[in-house]
């Protein structure tokens, strides 16, 4: 049986990306699918399908960082699977399919009962560990991705509230875009009540906006909210 599992972490994402993907590459594929938040308890139907794998089964993954996010839980469950006989693809890494571990194995020299083998011995190692070290690597680089992205919108937070942006927005502070800057520029050059020789009418015209926007920069400025 072939499973195709996809998942999403927000709302904000789309899983029908993950799923055309899948079925591209596997029109038979039995597509799986949830979204959680990223902690193991929050997978139910992930779990219920590694509950249902036997021997000869195979999932398909959009990448590796939808199987986990992990890189020890990641790499601990790959080798849980594969001994179980269970085929991982991985469409955007496929060279730590489990068939990398096969050909690994596959390519493993046959010992001749002699002085030699530990040498053979050692060659195989390796060949054995330069598998797991690019699976391993793959779930590292998934998770630094990730981590990467938590930190960039944690800097992106702080900095929109620095900016006094929607995200962190202080209540009862103006909300300050560009275009309200130039608008609020205008009003002050133009506007009787600052100087200028243009009516209210006039200067609503001028900025091209509504009545309630316009009288609404026009309180903040005469309460001391300048323009940057």
């Amino acid at each position: 049986m072939i499973y195709g599992y996809a998942r999403i972490s927000t709302k904000h994402q789309s899983i029908e990306r993950q799923i055309r993907n899948i079925k591209s590459a596997y029109p038979e594929a039995y597509i799986i699918q949830e979204a959680y938040t990223g902690t193991k308890l929050d997978r139910p139907n992930f779990n219920k399908l590694l509950c249902r794998l036997t021997s000869g089964d195979t999932v398909v993954f959009d990448s590796v960082s939808r199987m986990s996010r992990n890189a020890d839980d990641g790499f601990k469950l790959y080798e849980e699977l594969y001994s179980k006989n269970i085929d991982l693809i991985f469409l955007k890494e496929p060279q730590i399919n489990t068939t990398t571990y096969k050909t690994a194995k596959d390519r493993a020299i046959p010992l001749t009962n002699t002085s030699v083998d530990y040498i053979l011995e050692g060659i195989n190692k390796y060949l054995m560990e330069l598998a797991r070290e690019q699976i391993s690597l793959a779930f590292e680089v998934a998770q630094k991705e990730v981590d990467d992205l938590h930190q960039r919108t944690k800097e992106g937070l702080i900095t929109a509230r620095l900016n006094n942006r929607t995200l962190g927005h202080r209540k009862n502070t103006p909300l300050v875009h560009k275009q309200s800057i130039i608008d609020k520029e205008t009003i002050l050059r133009y506007s009787r009540t600052f100087g200028g020789s243009l009516s209210d009418v006039d200067v609503i015209k001028l900025c091209k906006c509504s009545r309630k926007t316009y009288y609404k920069y026009k309180k903040e400025l005469l309460e001391g909210h300048r323009p940057l």
